[in-house]
């Protein structure tokens, strides 16, 4: 039997906050792939090495987990006062899947530099902050990317430091514009607070935001936990996870997100799902101690169906947003009250959000800091026969 010769795709391998991904260009996809659909996923799962039963993503360029497992489109922005349309893919590892519904925080940092080195921002700055803008087509958002520019090139290199990633990097600030449009409701259920039924299961105060991703909120010790928990604490429990899944999938139902439970297994990527506790101490997966001095509160999330290492960026957003709201369950976690501004603790560390809350709820922005570093710029190599 003959075999084709494998096809080469411009590709840029880069991290951005605690994620990283395969970023594109959109015209340097083969044609058929330049558009959604079949093709489309076809290539991009085989990029990443999904689907593989092993769950090890050795044959691509996925790292086996849920934050690593992601690929980045861009193209020129189609709408007015925007540089770059953005589209991001979550793969699953394990099936042959990708879900389209939601955003990824963390490689919108990434975004903006990866705009920039691709030629898609106009006008740029020598020395200075950059400002590239984003419109995340997924979810129908802007977002801002300030980006160091120095001797008329990207700044990648500084010293500062993200909990979750080993070496320090140049700091990003991104803000999500009007994240949840004031035509579109906050909350779903039109409740700060909802009792969340799941058959078999029990019944869970939560909060329900609309807010960077469709995001669950529930109080620890509902589920039995603290608050404080690392990734081997959950991921290792079947059982656990398995009743994560099922709070977040009648979550879903009750957030409008689908109306039939089976729909969750396709739409993996959201909503979230979160467990909250207030100000506790606990010492992170690299060792650091962190006490109650430096945080509001705890949080941990799930990111398709595993806890996640550190936080991810949209679900931080939904932290932000919820935080500064008075009387949901992460706001009476942090200490309850007016605030513009949150520091939680996640598995890896702490992060610091902030929101700003106009009348009526009104979420005006919300913003954070990431890194972003390139680390591989070059072709992927992807068998021939990959999108038949």
């Amino acid at each position: 039997m003959s075999y084709k010769t494998q096809m080469k795709v411009p590709a840029t391998y880069m991290r951005g906050g605690t994620s990283k991904g395969t970023f594109f260009r959109i015209e340097d996809l083969p044609k058929e792939a330049q558009i959604p659909g079949d093709a489309r996923d076809k290539l991009l799962l085989r990029v990443v090495g999904s689907p593989d039963p092993y769950g090890k993503q050795i044959d691509g360029m996925g790292g086996a987990t849920s934050s690593t497992s992601k690929t980045v489109l861009i193209e020129k922005s189609s709408q007015p006062n925007h540089d770059v349309d953005y589209y991001f893919g979550q793969v699953a590892i394990d099936k042959a899947f990708m879900d389209w519904s939601g955003n990824c925080g963390n490689l919108s940092s990434a975004v903006g530099p990866f705009a920039i080195k691709s030629g898609y921002v106009d006008n740029l700055v020598t020395d200075g902050i950059q400002c590239v803008k984003i419109w995340q087509a997924n979810i129908q958002k802007t977002i801002l990317c300030y980006v160091p520019m120095k001797n008329g090139c990207i700044q990648e290199i500084g010293d500062y430091e993200i909990d979750g990633i080993a070496f320090p990097a140049a700091e990003l600030k991104l803000e999500f514009v009007a994240p949840v449009d004031p035509s579109e409701a906050l909350f779903p259920t039109g409740n700060l607070v909802d009792d969340l039924e799941v058959p078999g299961i029990g019944t869970f105060k939560t909060t329900m935001i609309m807010a960077g991703i469709p995001t669950i909120f529930l109080n620890a010790d509902a589920l039995g936990y603290k608050g404080t928990e690392l990734q081997s604490d959950i991921n290792s429990d079947t059982e656990a996870l398995k009743k994560f899944e099922a709070i977040r999938a009648y979550g879903a139902i009750k957030m409008g997100l689908i109306t039939d439970i089976n729909e969750a297994k396709t739409r993996a990527h959201t909503p979230k799902i979160a467990f909250i506790s207030k100000a506790q101490n606990y010492t992170t997966s690299s060792g650091k101690k962190i006490t109650t001095n430096d945080i509001d509160l705890n949080v941990r999330a799930l990111s398709m169906g595993q806890l996640h290492h550190a936080m991810m960026g949209t679900a931080s957003v939904a932290i932000g947003c919820a935080a500064c709201i008075p009387g949901t369950l992460v706001n009476i976690a942090s200490g309850g009250g007016e605030k513009d501004t949150v520091t939680f603790g996640h598995p890896s560390g702490t992060l610091k959000v902030g929101a700003v809350i106009g009348k009526n709820n009104i979420v005006e922005k919300a913003s954070m800091s990431r890194s972003a570093r390139i680390i591989m710029d070059g072709v992927v190599h992807v068998p021939s026969e990959t999108m038949k």
